[in-house]
């Protein structure tokens, strides 16, 4: 069965001087114009390609990767706007996705940078964008247990911190506290199930909890200092920016380990950085 919206392992059917046909399936044959063919490419091979539905809803194919696929969130540019609603680049040269005036959660503007989930609608069968996420999050139980690491998407800054999508299926929050580095809407990035509270809301953090998060960091110093032959220009002075561009954690985070280490004889702490014993 083809994925429409996807991208899809077709095979090379016939040839032309504009392209190759691909077999799509139940939808019937597929142009993969020239310019994204591969130049050694013969019938009966197969080649990955993106299908979708062109501006005459004919079925097409591009060798393109597009920023979000049917299923998936991307942050996109809007590129024009009309009656029907607004047009935003979706890595595809052809084709632009729309998000209409009924997925929009607010008015959207040319040359805005938003994120958007794509899907497929089921009336009309087009492939179409929405900025409204909770009908596709939070359908089923969370099932998620403490120090947990998942996939985080920053989908939303609000004034109790920023709200990240959870691998994909469920809302959760990141509050200042348990903020480090640049956070932006569309960044992806690993975190942790801090909680989950009573109301099923859950709680993040970008680093493990409790006696759990200093042993990872612990084990993630010493393998860094063997790495780099014993020392490291990082101690209890370092600057918050440079702890976090090394190890992904808090400056606060950091001193309370190399403290540890240093107690139990593993490391040195000196004015310069830190030495494996």
């Amino acid at each position: 069965m083809m994925n429409i919206g996807r991208i899809n392992r077709l095979e090379v059917v016939n040839k032309a001087e504009f392209g190759v046909f691909l077999d799509a399936g139940e939808y019937g044959k597929a142009l993969l114009p020239t310019r994204y063919t591969p130049s050694d490419v013969e019938i009966g091979q197969f080649v990955e390609a993106f299908l979708y539905f062109d501006s005459e809803n004919q079925i097409a194919a591009t060798t393109e990767t597009p920023i979000a696929q049917v299923g998936e969130w991307g942050l996109m540019k809007v590129e024009g706007v009309n009656n029907v609603g607004a047009f935003v680049s979706w890595g595809i040269k052809e084709k632009d996705l729309l998000v209409p005036y009924s997925e929009q959660r607010g008015r959207l503007y040319e040359g805005q940078t938003i994120l958007v989930y794509v899907y497929t609608d089921k009336a009309s069968g087009r492939i179409v964008g929405t900025t409204k996420f909770n009908k596709w999050l939070d359908q089923t139980p969370a099932q998620y247990q403490p120090n947990q690491e998942v996939d985080l998407l920053i989908a939303e800054r609000s004034e109790l911190g920023f709200k990240a999508i959870i691998n994909g299926e469920h809302w959760g929050m990141l509050f200042p506290s348990d903020v480090f580095g640049k956070l932006f809407v569309g960044k992806k990035l690993k975190g942790y199930v801090k909680g989950i509270r009573d109301d099923g809301k859950i709680d993040l953090a970008l680093q493990k909890q409790g006696v759990a998060k200093m042993d990872d960091l612990s084990g993630k110093i010493l393998d860094l200092l063997e790495k780099k032959g014993g020392f490291l220009p990082l101690n209890d002075k370092s600057s918050p920016d440079a702890i976090f561009a090394a190890f992904r954690t808090s400056k606060g985070t950091f001193k309370k380990t190399i403290g540890s280490l240093y107690k139990q004889g593993k490391i040195t702490i000196s004015a310069e950085g830190i030495t494996l014993v």
